[in-house]
């Protein structure tokens, strides 16, 4: 027969023997048991055999009394040992015998800690007692079962444990009498124990499953002994099963955090706090359910395939990657499921979440790097097709087909135990998509407006605003139209189509200031003023025949006319008018600057009496609120000075002009005087006037 050793785990101080308790579950391999396991302590009085009874039962190797050496102390402290040849794996707990005179009448802490640790960790509890203190007020077990009770009315909660109470020395009294005895007797001290308000009509049998042997006298009748001995040891086998000893325990925890749950439990008892068994099983859930979740972490962290898919993603979109993510998750989920079953089933549903969690923060950039791949692609592709596109009816096309590649490339991205969506990159890619869309337009608009405005505004005609208003409202309302029947597609709330629309807008007519403003450009303007100038005036002379030059044509009237065409590009130039209402603007510059009087009375400033000149100000009076200042009426009245000052060699080369086709006239007649009047046709025939 084989003798397992013992080992002790809390000596007689109280101290925990940590490292012990690792070596003992490396040596039996208990944490390998799992489930599969059961506890049994003894307890009783000094020197009634409590040892001999267990290495007896479960092939163990406690120290034993030596009855020659008298009923002194053996067992000091707290010894465990693996129960040889029996299935399931049973740990055997041997304790230190109360009423012990060697700690003496007053030193009953450590016998009262460790009978709650007794009843805290074991599933089965042996009582060892003489046969014949059934019954007696005064016997030994009465004040050890008063404690039992106390404790576990006071510090459990409903929750059953089977006391195998084992009558030892047993003659001639039969078993039944005594058992009905004893049952007698606990139920007494059971009713006599304080009752806690919660557990008022809590029955014994809500906290117990009480079982009696006897056993005779070892050294007696010794053969007779290790023979029912042997039949309860028979009762351990399969004891965890349906109609075994424990068959109907509850909330069992896995083998391998007894070290963790008896070490816990001790420290509450040694440092005198009510055992909260709720309490303490969730933290050992808590702490084992966290090491698995770690591990199975670290596992998927540094997982093969995974680690293949998160580098691949770094080039591109994979195809699967939801998929076979979701799949590599679920594989370690589901091992930690099987492997925390048994644990606090609150507590590992959290440490799940924690996992799970952890383990999508670990995934969480490839997935990202994934969606921006698509994004970028999708704007891509979109930018190509839409550049091709020669109508909305393309654009719209172009864009469903985008976003249908997009959308379908974020589903087969997504992970299924997240709750993770491609939201925010779906709404920067419709942007950056609406972006290209409004720049496709902005350029179309461009296109048919600035060289136009800028021709519009070169020609100077009296409707050029009215010409270039109509070419705006005309070119930018069916750019705007299409920019809304191509944005369809991206069922946009109406309020931001509105927005779009009116940015579009803004584009056409920022971009007609712009165009405005740079032929507004003070030496632009004066260089074509001098153009028109120099041009009316030569058209003048070219349709005046040479003959015709007498001093019946009045050249200041010619002057005036230039000058007035030249005024009207100074007017034009002078402010933007969208709205195409007429305005006085011309009307001020010619009475201002060509009359150099104020006829109008309207146009009259008045100041303490004195007339003040209209154009010595900022802004222009005479416009609607939506036009836009170009040149303020000072900039104008400088300009004109300049320009008259530039013409000054032109009016003088004009005149010289004349005077001089005057002299050649005169000259001309004074020789048809001489030649006569028959000879005066021939002679100007030839001359060709």
């Amino acid at each position: 027969m084989k003798m397992e050793q013992g080992m002790q785990l809390i000596d007689g101080n109280g101290k925990f023997n940590v490292d012990g308790l690792k070596d003992f579950m490396t040596a039996t391999e208990f944490a390998q048991s799992g489930l599969s396991y059961a506890i049994v302590a003894i307890i009783g009085s000094q020197s009634s055999g409590k040892s001999t009874l267990m290495n007896q039962t479960f092939h163990t190797n406690f120290e034993e009394m030596d009855a020659y050496n008298g009923r002194s102390q053996t067992t000091k402290g707290i010894w465990i040992a693996k129960c040889s040849d029996i299935d399931p794996f049973t740990i055997a707990m041997d304790f230190e015998g109360t009423d012990s005179n060697q700690r003496g009448e007053d030193d009953t802490a450590f016998e009262k800690q460790s009978t709650l640790f007794a009843l805290a960790i074991a599933d089965v509890v042996l009582i060892n007692m003489w046969y014949k203190d059934i019954g007696l007020e005064n016997a030994a077990s009465r004040p050890l079962l008063k404690t039992v009770f106390q404790v576990m009315k006071r510090l459990f909660k409903p929750r059953k444990k089977t006391l195998l109470f084992v009558l030892r020395d047993h003659s001639k009294t039969p078993l039944e009498y005594l058992k009905t005895a004893l049952l007698e007797d606990i139920e007494k001290i059971w009713a006599a124990v304080a009752e806690p308000e919660t557990l008022c009509s809590a029955p014994l049998k809500e906290f117990f499953n009480v079982e009696i042997t006897a056993l005779p006298h070892y050294e007696f009748q010794e053969e007779k002994f290790k023979e029912q001995v042997a039949q309860l040891r028979q009762r351990f086998v399969h004891s965890i099963y349906p109609g075994g000893l424990v068959g109907d325990r509850q909330e069992v925890e896995p083998a391998s955090v007894f070290p963790l749950r008896a070490e816990e439990i001790w420290k509450i008892i040694k440092d005198n706090k009510d055992l909260d068994l709720p309490a303490v099983k969730v933290m050992v859930a808590t702490v084992r359910c966290e090491e698995i979740a770690d591990e199975k972490l670290k596992c998927f962290t540094y997982d093969e395939d995974w680690l293949k898919m998160k580098e691949a993603v770094q080039d591109g979109p994979v195809s699967g990657f939801g998929g076979a993510v979701s799949s590599i998750l679920e594989t370690y989920l589901s091992e930690y499921d099987r492997e925390v079953v048994y644990f606090d089933q609150e507590v590992r549903n959290e440490k799940r979440r924690q996992l799970l969690s952890n383990a999508l923060m670990v995934v969480r950039d490839a997935y990202d790097t994934l969606l921006m791949h698509l994004y970028s692609n999708t704007v891509k592709s979109f930018k190509t097709s839409l550049e091709q596109s020669q109508d909305v009816a393309a654009i719209h096309l172009c864009s469903q087909s985008c976003m249908s590649m997009f959308d379908q490339g974020c589903e087969d991205a997504a992970i299924q135990q997240s709750e993770w969506n491609a939201s925010k990159f779906r709404e920067k890619l419709i942007c950056d998509m609406l972006s290209e869309m409004m720049a496709k337009y902005k350029k179309q608009i461009t296109h048919a407006l600035a060289k136009r405005v800028e021709s519009l505004l070169e020609a100077g005609e009296r409707d050029t605003w009215a010409s270039i208003g109509n070419l705006f409202e005309c070119n930018t309302e069916a750019a705007v139209s299409d920019f809304s029947d191509a944005v369809a597609s991206f069922d946009l709330r109406s309020s931001a189509i509105d927005t779009k629309l009116q940015h579009l807008r803004e584009h056409a007519r920022n971009l007609v200031e712009m165009k405005a403003r740079e032929v507004a450009d003070a030496g632009r303007v004066l260089r074509r003023m001098k153009d028109r100038f120099s041009q009316v005036l030569s058209d003048y002379e070219s349709s005046l025949s040479w003959y015709s030059w007498t001093g019946e044509i009045n050249l200041d009237e010619v002057e005036r006319k230039t000058l007035s065409e030249s005024l009207r590009i100074l007017s034009i130039m002078a402010a933007i008018r969208f709205d195409g209402m007429p305005d006085r603007i011309e009307k001020v510059l010619y009475s201002s600057l060509m009359d150099r009087t104020v006829p109008d009375p309207s146009l009259q400033n008045t100041f303490m009496g004195a007339k003040l000149d209209p154009l010595a100000s900022d802004t222009w009076e005479e416009v609607s609120p939506e036009a836009i200042t170009l040149l303020k009426p000072e900039d104008c009245k400088s300009l004109w000075m300049n320009f008259i000052e530039k013409i000054k060699p032109m009016m003088t080369g004009a005149r010289s002009r004349q005077d001089g086709r005057r002299k050649a006239r005169e000259g001309l007649a004074a020789a048809v005087a001489e030649i006569g009047a028959v000879g005066s046709a021939a002679v100007l025939t030839l001359l060709g006037v």
